[in-house]
């Protein structure tokens, strides 16, 4: 199994610690900017109508999710930093495998080896997909 050196995972961990910055600057310009000075704007137009008000909508929704989405991010390279400090990071959680380098570099929170991520995405691709 082989594992990172020291020079990777020193690299490894200052790529999550930079990408959770800058996840973090993101999210608190999402949040400041929460869509609505836009809400304001297409509401207070004359003659407003309900596309008005959906659109409004659409956009406070759309910046709910971006949001959501970095929150999940930011979890994970908060898993990962946990994982380097007790010693787990880069070690596949399904197969015990060392994950490598090349794949921790494109994916710095990936928990398992590509082997078992494969395996992991055909076991569970038709999960949230309705069956006929």
């Amino acid at each position: 199994m082989a594992t990172l050196n020291p020079s990777q995972l020193d690299q490894l961990v200052m790529q999550l610690k930079q990408d959770y910055q800058a996840l973090l600057i993101e999210v608190r310009q999402e949040l400041a900017n929460t869509g609505e000075q836009h809400r304001i704007d297409l509401l207070n137009r004359e003659p407003g109508d309900s596309g008005d008000e959906s659109m409004a909508n659409a956009l406070a929704d759309f910046n709910v999710a971006v949001v959501d989405r970095h929150v999940h991010a930011l979890r994970d390279i908060e898993g990962a930093l946990r994982r380097v400090k007790e010693g787990e990071y880069g070690v596949c959680i399904d197969c015990g495998d060392a994950i490598g380098f090349a794949r921790l570099h494109a994916y710095p929170t990936a928990k398992r080896c590509i082997v078992c991520q494969e395996k992991r995405e055909r076991d569970y691709a038709h999960e949230g997909h309705p069956r006929m």
